[in-house]
């Protein structure tokens, strides 16, 4: 598991925890709002410094902490990056939107919907505040502490008052002090961070983990689609040709127009069609030639089976992560579905690019439009998809139409092979 906060790299392996960049990110959280705080403190001092009237040094001291602690909120999340990857601040609102044109209709998980972001107003200024008058000197005062005992070893040979003794076992004792200092500074930034992200994201951990979660059951789906898949096409496939050859062998022996003959002509051709009916099935549950040949011989499979005439427009250099190629087909294969059965389209169009690492693919009809996801079309269940693959679905189907359902997806670069 690749920790995600520093509390995390800390739990997860303490001694592993020195050769990551966790220890620098804590230091740098630190520094960041203990200089902030440090820098509002010289500024109401030099306030006070100055030749002016004591209400209007106090009036402006009181405007610089006011102003300091109105930034020190975005500050906070900003710096939250530093020791927590999970959002990189404050969270990103991908929210699924549908009608890039004409009607605009929400389509994706109540989740997405949902999301709230960080907290601004009154308590985001007020924990502002309390970063910049009193937390933000104890996060400097950490550090000096953790790096200015072994620091002060490592200059012992500086002292004038120093022997040969100090001379030789403080730095010693200052080499091996130094790593040990990295564990109070980075348990004190993983609690910072855990307070900042309380206070400002009361919801966010939450709804991180809903998504999350719904990617391993994704992932757990799939695996069992694959293993689904293996059984039938190793077992009953094989035993189903088996009984086909077995049926077909027994009526050359038999005489022809008998009765015998005829039933088991008929035992034959059923055999032959649930052996057609669960060579279906298999290529549903996951599509062998995905495996072998990827999205565009794929995509051309399903397009081959659809009724309605499809133009393919596919442009891909190279493999795609099997994840992306997953999605793709999912998507490519339900949305045809979706035309076939409720567009009223007499032909469609499917274009995928992948450019600047995001796979876009694009399904356009010229049926009758109006695409409602109420109506239970699927589209909800299209936008989960893509969702657990961190990307996006845009919905435009005016009434009349015509219909285009695009996804984005992020994939990378697109493998060689």
């Amino acid at each position: 598991m690749t920790p995600r906060t520093v509390l995390e790299a800390l739990v997860h392996s303490p001694l592993g925890y020195l050769r990551t960049v966790w220890p620098l990110r804590a230091l740098g959280f630190l520094l960041s709002g203990g200089v902030f705080a440090t820098a509002a403190y010289i500024g109401v001092g030099g306030l006070f410094a100055a030749p002016v009237g004591t209400w209007a040094s106090v009036l402006c001291a009181v405007a610089v902490v006011v102003f300091a602690a109105a930034l020190a909120g975005p500050l906070e999340r900003r710096r939250l990056a530093l020791v927590d990857r999970g959002d990189g601040g404050s969270p990103k609102d991908r929210s699924d939107r549908v009608g890039p044109k004409d009607r605009s209709d929400r389509v994706g998980p109540k989740d997405r919907r949902e999301r709230r972001g960080p907290r601004h107003g009154p308590l985001a200024v007020g924990y502002g505040a309390v970063s910049v008058l009193a937390v933000g000197w104890m996060d400097l005062a950490v550090v000096l502490v953790s790096l200015g005992i072994p620091g002060f070893l490592l200059l012992a040979p500086l002292q004038p008052s120093a022997s040969s003794w100090q001379a030789v076992a403080g730095p010693v004792a200052g080499a091996l002090l130094l790593p040990v200092s990295a564990y109070p500074i980075g348990a004190w930034a993983g609690v910072r961070a855990t307070v900042t992200r309380a206070v400002l994201f009361p919801k966010d951990h939450e709804l991180r983990e809903v998504v999350r979660s719904r990617a391993r059951l994704v992932d757990a789906f799939e695996t069992e689609r694959r293993r689904i898949e293996r059984d039938l096409h190793d077992g009953a496939q094989q035993r189903l040709v088996a009984l086909t050859v077995r049926l077909g062998l027994a009526a050359l022996d038999l005489p022809p127009g008998s009765a015998a003959a005829q039933e088991v002509a008929a035992a034959h051709a059923l055999a032959k069609e649930a052996l057609t009916e669960l060579r279906e099935l298999i290529r549903g549950i996951h599509p062998q030639v995905l495996t072998e040949r990827g999205v565009p011989a794929a995509v051309r499979d399903i397009a081959g089976r659809c009724p309605v005439p499809v133009r393919l427009d596919i442009d891909l250099a190279g493999r795609l992560p099997a994840a992306v190629e997953q999605t793709a087909y999912f998507v490519t294969a339900e949305a045809l579905t979706n035309v076939a059965r409720h567009s009223g389209a007499d032909h469609c169009r499917v274009t995928a690019r992948c450019r600047d690492g995001v796979l876009r693919l694009d399904i356009e009809d010229n049926g009758s439009g109006n695409a409602d996801p109420a109506r239970g079309t699927g589209l909800v269940g299209l936008a989960d998809r893509i969702a657990t693959a961190d990307g996006r679905m845009l919905l435009s189907s005016p009434p009349g139409g015509p219909t285009l359902l695009r996804a984005e997806i992020p994939c990378g670069r697109p493998s060689a092979s």
